[in-house]
């Protein structure tokens, strides 16, 4: 099963999918301020392709950011692409 983890920094944070201790995929941001981070990148390990990790990583930043009370800029194409697709995720943009 694979399991997503946030890793978050000062200035910056990711979230990485994990499956059996191998690195399914990550994605990185960078805070803006206090209330808003930009999603930069997404990385899915090849091994993992087609098992939707980069949508699950999406997921997660979502679950952060409402828990956080957060926006999110998705400047990477593949999250604007999830985004673009995804309704229920508007309320964090």
């Amino acid at each position: 099963m694979i399991e997503v983890k946030q890793f978050d920094r000062e200035t910056k944070g990711f979230f990485k999918a994990t499956e059996d201790e191998q690195e399914a995929g990550r994605m990185t941001y960078a805070w803006v301020n206090d209330d808003r981070i930009i999603i930069d990148h997404t990385e899915v390990n090849p091994a993992f392709r087609g098992r939707s990790v980069g949508n699950l990583m999406v997921q997660a930043a979502v679950e952060f950011a409402r828990k956080a009370n957060i926006k999110i800029v998705p400047l990477c194409p593949f999250a604007k692409s999830v985004f673009d697709k995804t309704p229920d995720y508007h309320d964090v943009l």
